[in-house]
């Protein structure tokens, strides 16, 4: 396991710090929320600095180190018994649970280090450890081993095979006409689609792909928007990587041509969803509280 990093930007959040502020923003989501929606909630109410919403947990990953802390927060609160994940991925507060917005911190990490069955013998502060591998839990909920060598081989695919890939994934999506275009690396669109809505709409869409092993930033969106052209009435930019918080501003800019973002873990997230390139591998999840409490 990885040791404490030394180059966390001050004033970043511990996972522990982050555990109430999940719950609370379930509760101001209405009970249930996607990843996202929750990841918004959190770093709005926090009032988090760029720099700390921006920084990358690791060249291998695809998250920021708050979206990966973000995930420690919710899988302490999962085997807590406090919330649960849908088989769609959206987190919801157990019935039980409805009215609750805080929790002891202290319990909730003590208990959940007590249940896990390889824990490690430390004596830290919960609130005050950076080292959030060293709780006896091997991955956070979404940080399973898989993730982290799909990303590697995603970001070592040759750009064009990236393109055909992404262009596999729109049309799995529903989208049709999807056609990539020859050029690559210049900034611009990279391909072409049609998507219909409620089966009576339809919109042309020009996406970009990036194979991005950081944040993407602001400019790069600015960049895409510059490229398209009258006829296009939706954008979507793909990567690997991550957003900036600019970036993701600057996507949703009123009065300018909206642009929708795929993620390295959404993408993670679809090609796991149409089995693409992906084997599934059932396993079973040991409700530990239950053999402790029967």
């Amino acid at each position: 396991m990885a040791g404490r990093r030394k180059d966390i930007p001050k004033g970043m959040p511990n996972y522990s710090d982050l555990i109430n502020p999940t719950l609370e923003a379930l509760q101001a989501l209405g009970g249930s929320a996607t990843i996202n929606e929750i990841y918004s909630e959190v770093i709005n109410n926090m009032h988090l600095s760029e720099v700390i919403i921006d920084f990358p947990h690791s060249d291998k990953s695809s998250q920021t180190e708050i979206q990966y802390r973000l995930a420690w927060a919710r899988t302490y609160l999962k085997i807590y018994g406090i919330i649960e994940k849908t088989q769609r991925g959206v987190w919801a507060i157990l019935p039980e649970h409805k009215d609750l917005h805080q929790i002891n911190v202290d319990d909730c990490v003590n208990t959940v280090r007590s249940l896990s069955a390889d824990k490690k013998d430390t004596h830290n502060d919960p609130k005050k450890d950076n080292n959030l591998e060293d709780d006896g839990i091997e991955f956070p909920d979404e940080n399973k081993p898989w993730r982290e060598r799909l990303h590697n081989i995603l970001l070592s695919m040759n750009p064009f095979a990236f393109e055909r890939l992404a262009q596999r994934v729109l049309r799995e999506s529903g989208f049709y006409e999807v056609e990539v275009t020859k050029k690559t690396g210049d900034g611009g669109i990279d391909g072409y689609g049609r998507v219909k809505i409620n089966g009576m709409f339809s919109f042309k869409v020009a996406f970009q792909c990036k194979r991005y092993s950081g944040s993407v930033p602001s400019s790069d969106i600015r960049d895409f928007r510059g490229s398209l052209t009258t006829d296009i009435e939706k954008a979507l930019f793909i990567t690997t990587g991550s957003f900036s918080k600019p970036a993701q501003d600057e996507a949703m800019t009123p009065g300018k041509i909206q642009i929708d973002l795929i993620d390295g873990e959404d993408l993670i997230n679809r090609l796991a969803e149409f089995k693409i390139g992906l084997t599934p591998v059932t396993e079973y999840e040991i409700d530990e509280k239950y053999f402790l409490q029967i």
